[in-house]
């Protein structure tokens, strides 16, 4: 595990050189902006940088920036560490890093947005935890390892427990309709809508919006309502005490047991049995 901060008006905080070229690790990435302008490309894609941005980046993404380094991430930290340091000791407890509650951030794929925003009134805060992390390895004192690991563990809750504005993303990508799509399943996705109301809502047909969607995303309407119903069950299971059966119902699932099914065939396993490493 390593954290490297880049100070804010200081000729000593620099990014390794790599950094100002394509590059890609063999590690889970979390690069925090805390004061940035300019843009980074994942996988060649570009993305705007500001103040507050988080990117989450998995083993072989493409990094580059589309100017010095040093020049666009003016004050930020960086954590790389291997996936097996955060799963647990027992072999075999999970088939791949991939299935893991906390890593779940990590394995969404290039499909989704790989920027979260860190409000501006949580910023000091976060500043606090890489900070924490850092003092932690740096410092090597009794323990250290442990109170190491404990650190990573809260600060990736806290990754895990930040919303993805998929249609604000979409917009910035000049997708329109499927921006409009999104804000329709983020304002409904506690209903239990369906495509009927999707199309309805926007004034389309079911025929003409499914096609448009997939045809732009890959995926239906109805997979993309169902991956935000289960972003939201992911985080009422990790940050807060409420049954399975009352967070089926806040997700848009009236029928309990259709939902802990949709959940296993998304996450291989129940939610139950999900939320249990997380409080480990």
């Amino acid at each position: 595990m390593v954290v490297a901060h880049v100070p804010e008006h200081s000729p000593a905080g620099r990014l390794p050189r790599s950094a100002d070229h394509a590059h890609s690790h063999d590690f889970l990435v979390l690069l925090y902006a805390h004061r940035a302008d300019g843009s980074v490309l994942l996988d060649g894609r570009e993305w705007p940088v500001r103040d507050g941005d988080l990117f989450v980046i998995a083993p072989g993404q493409v990094v580059s920036f589309t100017g010095p380094a040093h020049e666009v991430v003016r004050d930020a930290w960086t954590v790389y560490f291997p996936a097996d340091v955060i799963r647990p000791g027992t072999p075999g407890a999970y088939s791949s890093w991939r299935a893991h509650p906390l890593l779940f951030p990590f394995a969404r794929g290039t499909d989704r947005a790989q920027r979260l925003r860190i409000p501006a009134a949580a910023r000091d805060e976060w500043v606090a935890r890489f900070r924490a992390l850092e003092d932690e390895l740096t410092g090597r004192r009794d323990g250290h390892a442990e109170a190491a690991l404990a650190h990573l563990t809260l600060l990736l809750v806290a990754v895990a427990r930040l919303p993805t504005d998929v249609a604000d993303e979409l917009r910035a990508a000049r997708e329109p309709l499927l921006a409009a799509v999104f804000d329709v399943i983020e304002r409904r996705y506690a209903e239990p809508i369906s495509l009927v109301d999707v199309a309805a809502e926007l004034a389309l047909t079911t025929g003409h919006l499914t096609t448009v969607v997939r045809r732009r995303s890959g995926r239906t309407v109805q997979q993309w309502l169902t991956e935000r119903r289960m972003q939201a069950a992911r985080q009422l299971l990790t940050s807060t005490d409420l049954t399975v059966a009352a967070i089926s119902h806040r997700v848009g699932y009236p029928d309990v047991s259709y939902f802990i099914k949709r959940f296993r065939a998304a996450h291989g396993r129940t939610p139950a049995r999900w939320r249990a490493p997380s409080r480990s």
